[in-house]
Protein backbone atom coordinates (compact mmCIF):
# COMPACT_ATOMS: atom_id res chain seq x y z
CA UNK A 1 0.00 0.00 0.00
CA UNK A 2 1.37 3.38 -1.04
CA UNK A 3 1.25 6.31 1.41
CA UNK A 4 0.77 9.74 -0.17
CA UNK A 5 0.43 13.19 1.32
CA UNK A 6 -1.12 16.26 -0.25
CA UNK A 7 -0.42 18.45 -2.11
CA UNK A 8 -0.72 15.92 -4.92
CA UNK A 9 1.68 17.03 -7.64
CA UNK A 10 1.44 15.95 -11.27
CA UNK A 11 4.69 14.01 -10.75
CA UNK A 12 3.05 12.05 -7.93
CA UNK A 13 -0.03 11.43 -10.10
CA UNK A 14 2.16 9.96 -12.87
CA UNK A 15 3.45 7.33 -10.41
CA UNK A 16 -0.02 6.04 -9.50
CA UNK A 17 -1.58 3.11 -11.36
CA UNK A 18 -5.15 1.86 -11.54
CA UNK A 19 -5.69 -0.86 -8.97
CA UNK A 20 -3.16 0.48 -6.45
CA UNK A 21 -4.30 0.95 -2.88
CA UNK A 22 -3.23 4.19 -1.24
CA UNK A 23 -3.41 5.82 2.18
CA UNK A 24 -3.98 9.53 1.67
CA UNK A 25 -3.10 12.10 4.32
CA UNK A 26 -3.12 15.90 4.32
CA UNK A 27 -5.56 18.57 3.20
CA UNK A 28 -8.37 17.80 0.76
CA UNK A 29 -11.50 19.71 -0.21
CA UNK A 30 -15.09 18.57 -0.56
CA UNK A 31 -17.51 19.46 -3.30
CA UNK A 32 -20.61 18.11 -4.91
CA UNK A 33 -22.48 19.24 -8.00
CA UNK A 34 -23.95 22.47 -6.56
CA UNK A 35 -20.50 23.60 -5.38
CA UNK A 36 -18.89 22.59 -8.69
CA UNK A 37 -21.49 24.63 -10.58
CA UNK A 38 -20.66 27.68 -8.44
CA UNK A 39 -16.91 27.20 -8.91
CA UNK A 40 -17.36 27.19 -12.69
CA UNK A 41 -19.59 30.28 -12.47
CA UNK A 42 -16.78 32.06 -10.62
CA UNK A 43 -14.37 31.04 -13.37
CA UNK A 44 -16.84 32.37 -15.98
CA UNK A 45 -16.88 35.71 -14.14
CA UNK A 46 -13.09 35.82 -13.92
CA UNK A 47 -13.26 35.77 -10.13
CA UNK A 48 -10.92 34.07 -7.70
CA UNK A 49 -11.96 30.68 -6.35
CA UNK A 50 -12.43 30.27 -2.57
CA UNK A 51 -9.60 27.71 -2.53
CA UNK A 52 -6.57 27.24 -4.73
CA UNK A 53 -7.17 23.87 -6.42
CA UNK A 54 -3.69 23.53 -7.93
CA UNK A 55 -2.25 20.15 -6.88
CA UNK A 56 -5.32 19.50 -4.73
CA UNK A 57 -7.85 16.71 -4.29
CA UNK A 58 -11.64 17.13 -4.21
CA UNK A 59 -13.73 14.55 -2.37
CA UNK A 60 -17.26 14.23 -3.74
CA UNK A 61 -19.13 14.12 -0.43
CA UNK A 62 -21.89 15.90 1.46
CA UNK A 63 -21.04 15.03 5.05
CA UNK A 64 -23.71 14.54 7.69
CA UNK A 65 -23.76 16.99 10.60
CA UNK A 66 -21.33 16.15 13.38
CA UNK A 67 -22.49 14.91 16.76
CA UNK A 68 -20.98 16.16 20.02
CA UNK A 69 -17.35 15.06 20.24
CA UNK A 70 -17.06 14.42 16.50
CA UNK A 71 -15.12 16.41 13.92
CA UNK A 72 -17.65 15.53 11.21
CA UNK A 73 -20.60 13.21 10.72
CA UNK A 74 -20.70 10.27 8.33
CA UNK A 75 -18.81 11.16 5.17
CA UNK A 76 -19.35 8.62 2.42
CA UNK A 77 -18.68 9.27 -1.27
CA UNK A 78 -21.38 10.39 -3.65
CA UNK A 79 -21.79 9.32 -7.26
CA UNK A 80 -19.07 11.08 -9.23
CA UNK A 81 -20.98 11.28 -12.50
CA UNK A 82 -22.76 14.37 -11.17
CA UNK A 83 -19.46 16.26 -11.44
CA UNK A 84 -18.56 15.08 -14.95
CA UNK A 85 -19.78 18.32 -16.57
CA UNK A 86 -17.44 20.38 -14.37
CA UNK A 87 -14.38 18.24 -13.66
CA UNK A 88 -12.50 18.77 -16.95
CA UNK A 89 -12.56 22.51 -16.46
CA UNK A 90 -11.20 22.27 -12.92
CA UNK A 91 -8.47 19.92 -14.13
CA UNK A 92 -7.43 22.10 -17.09
CA UNK A 93 -7.91 25.61 -15.72
CA UNK A 94 -7.30 25.16 -12.00
CA UNK A 95 -4.71 22.39 -11.85
CA UNK A 96 -6.86 19.89 -9.93
CA UNK A 97 -4.88 16.64 -9.66
CA UNK A 98 -7.13 14.30 -7.70
CA UNK A 99 -10.78 13.40 -7.25
CA UNK A 100 -12.40 10.96 -4.82
CA UNK A 101 -15.83 9.45 -5.29
CA UNK A 102 -17.67 6.35 -6.39
CA UNK A 103 -18.70 5.09 -9.79
CA UNK A 104 -17.29 5.43 -13.28
CA UNK A 105 -16.44 8.74 -14.97
CA UNK A 106 -17.42 10.02 -18.40
CA UNK A 107 -15.03 9.75 -21.34
CA UNK A 108 -14.42 13.54 -21.39
CA UNK A 109 -13.24 13.42 -17.76
CA UNK A 110 -10.85 10.54 -18.45
CA UNK A 111 -9.49 12.43 -21.48
CA UNK A 112 -8.93 15.54 -19.33
CA UNK A 113 -7.13 13.39 -16.75
CA UNK A 114 -4.78 12.15 -19.46
CA UNK A 115 -4.14 15.61 -20.96
CA UNK A 116 -3.34 17.24 -17.59
CA UNK A 117 -2.34 14.39 -15.28
CA UNK A 118 -5.04 13.78 -12.69
CA UNK A 119 -6.14 10.67 -10.82
CA UNK A 120 -9.53 9.41 -9.72
CA UNK A 121 -9.69 7.51 -6.46
CA UNK A 122 -12.58 5.29 -5.41
CA UNK A 123 -13.69 5.47 -1.79
CA UNK A 124 -15.60 2.54 -0.35
CA UNK A 125 -19.34 3.05 -0.51
CA UNK A 126 -21.21 2.03 2.63
CA UNK A 127 -18.28 2.96 4.88
CA UNK A 128 -19.29 6.57 5.66
CA UNK A 129 -18.86 6.29 9.44
CA UNK A 130 -15.50 4.57 9.06
CA UNK A 131 -14.27 7.20 6.58
CA UNK A 132 -15.28 9.96 9.02
CA UNK A 133 -12.75 8.56 11.50
CA UNK A 134 -9.95 9.45 9.04
CA UNK A 135 -11.04 13.10 9.09
CA UNK A 136 -9.14 14.96 11.80
CA UNK A 137 -10.37 18.49 11.08
CA UNK A 138 -13.20 19.99 9.02
CA UNK A 139 -14.08 23.60 8.28
CA UNK A 140 -16.39 25.23 5.76
CA UNK A 141 -14.43 27.45 3.35
CA UNK A 142 -17.15 28.41 0.85
CA UNK A 143 -20.83 28.32 0.01
CA UNK A 144 -22.02 27.67 3.57
CA UNK A 145 -25.60 28.31 2.39
CA UNK A 146 -25.40 24.88 0.70
CA UNK A 147 -25.28 23.14 4.08
CA UNK A 148 -23.61 19.74 3.75
CA UNK A 149 -22.87 20.51 0.08
CA UNK A 150 -20.69 23.49 1.03
CA UNK A 151 -16.98 23.29 0.29
CA UNK A 152 -15.11 21.98 3.32
CA UNK A 153 -11.39 21.93 3.92
CA UNK A 154 -10.63 18.56 5.49
CA UNK A 155 -7.48 17.31 7.14
CA UNK A 156 -7.36 13.55 6.65
CA UNK A 157 -5.06 10.86 7.94
CA UNK A 158 -4.67 7.45 6.32
CA UNK A 159 -7.79 7.70 4.15
CA UNK A 160 -7.79 4.32 2.39
CA UNK A 161 -8.54 4.60 -1.33
CA UNK A 162 -8.08 2.69 -4.57
CA UNK A 163 -6.81 4.28 -7.77
CA UNK A 164 -9.83 3.66 -9.98
CA UNK A 165 -8.69 5.62 -13.06
CA UNK A 166 -5.09 6.66 -13.56
CA UNK A 167 -3.67 9.44 -15.72
CA UNK A 168 -2.88 6.91 -18.46
CA UNK A 169 -6.55 6.07 -18.97
CA UNK A 170 -6.50 2.67 -17.29
CA UNK A 171 -9.93 2.29 -15.74
CA UNK A 172 -10.97 -0.34 -13.19
CA UNK A 173 -14.60 0.20 -14.18
CA UNK A 174 -13.92 -1.01 -17.73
Amino acid sequence: MKKITTPLTREMVRELRAGEEVMLSGVIYTGRDAAHKRLCALLDEGRELPADLKDQVIYFVGPCPDKPGQVIGSAGPTTSGRMDAYSPRLIHECGLTGMIGKGNRAANVVEAMQQDPCVYFAAPGGAAALIAKCIKKAEVVAFDDLGPEAIYRLEVEDFKLVVAIDCYGKNLYK
